[in-house]
């Protein structure tokens, strides 16, 4: 049995929540596209097993590109865990883009609470227009409680804004994720009476199933040779087209379905703490950025065949791609070779020029001393 898989660009957020409506209760699947990113290689079926009821689009941890497959069951399991931590169902602002699991399961939630989200503006995120948002909320029917899902940068945003920081002191919870967040900012934000709950998750979890390090109720957590696993009924259905990554990525574990998660982690007293990636992505704004992917984008400029691409902390997006080069070269150059094949969050914020590139006695790059470089020039 298969269903029709209906494309939907995701720069009109009712159209996705009425796409999404029809998906959950037996409908056309959907796939909510961002129309300005590049494509994947391969183009989306035309028709899905009849269990998959949204499909998303990510860029992998590879760069390859996926298409994570959710069922409805998996994308109410994970409303029902999340309305059962924070206290029940409510109102939500939408502030994420739709075609990434955190703005559909903020639709998702309305959904199940029977609620309408409130929608910030399209364009720049800016403080004064969540405030608008959340006013609007406000000022909508009666909902039990109110509630928002924000990546760091946007918190920051919010934060420089006295109005948008009142309006947030007023909601129930405040979800931040996407990538780590500073503890200073979670310590901010708290301070102005913010109620944030940190979340971990993926796709393939249907979004956030870890808030402030604990398992949402049926998900299990485990680590396996350093490696977080995940287990519950929020786990994905598989990557649509793709059964051999399906099977390496999804494995069968003491009688229960695992997401390998590819992080580093520990789980202490029922509490995880994720370390960081095993392979070599970076988090930069809520998206993946694959380093190799950048670095051989980078090695194709003329003169930067030995540049290194490494990563740096940043207050405002948790993570950047840094190159560290010999050979000097514009970064605008760089940004625009970089953003036109791997989207806005690849481009390098810097590129460092050096007299001499540190390497190991194997003749490759010492990355780790790379990386220190990186570091010192923030």
């Amino acid at each position: 049995m298969s269903r029709p898989l209906v494309a939907t660009g995701a720069a009109d957020p009712s159209a996705v929540l009425r796409g999404l409506e029809a998906a959950l209760t037996g409908g056309p699947a959907l796939l909510p596209v961002d129309e300005d990113a590049p494509a994947l290689p391969t183009a989306a079926p035309a028709h899905v097993p009849d269990g998959v009821a949204v499909v998303v689009e990510t860029s992998g941890s590879t760069g390859t590109g996926k298409r994570v497959a959710l069922s409805a069951a998996a994308l109410l399991a994970g409303a029902a865990a999340a309305d059962a931590a924070l206290g029940g169902p409510g109102g939500w602002v939408l502030a994420l883009p739709t075609h990434y699991i955190a703005g559909l399961n903020v639709l998702t939630r309305s959904i199940a609470a029977g609620t309408t989200p409130s929608v910030v503006a399209a364009g720049h995120f800016t403080g004064a227009a969540f405030a608008d948002a959340a006013d609007r909320l406000v000022a909508g029917p009666t909902v039990p409680r109110r509630y928002t899902s924000l990546v760091p940068v946007q918190l920051a945003r919010v934060l420089d804004d006295p109005r948008a920081t009142a309006a947030l002191a007023g909601f129930d919870a405040v979800l931040v994720g996407g990538q780590a967040t500073p503890a200073a900012l979670v310590s901010l934000a708290r301070s102005a009476g913010v109620r944030v709950v940190t979340t971990y998750g993926a796709s393939e979890t249907s979004g956030g199933c870890v808030y402030d390090g604990v398992p949402l109720g049926p998900v299990h957590a485990e680590v396996v040779d350093g490696e977080l696993l995940l287990a519950g009924p929020v786990l994905a259905e598989g990557y649509l087209g793709d059964p051999d990554r399906t099977a390496a990525t999804f494995t069968e574990r003491d009688g229960r379905r695992w997401y390998r998660t590819g992080d580093a982690a520990t789980v202490e007293d029922g509490r995880v703490r994720v370390s960081g990636r095993l392979d070599d992505v970076l988090i930069s704004g809520g998206e993946k950025v694959p380093l190799g992917a950048v670095e051989r984008l980078v090695r194709e400029l003329p003169g930067q065949d030995g540049a290194v691409v490494t990563r740096r902390a940043s207050g405002e997006w948790g993570e950047e791609p840094v190159v560290v080069t010999e050979a000097p070269i514009a970064l605008e150059v760089v940004r625009a070779h970089v953003g036109a094949a791997l989207g806005r969050a690849a481009r390098p914020a810097e590129v460092l020029v050096v007299e001499r590139l540190p390497m190991l006695a194997s003749g490759k790059p010492d990355r780790r001393s790379i990386r220190s470089l990186a570091d010192l020039t923030t």
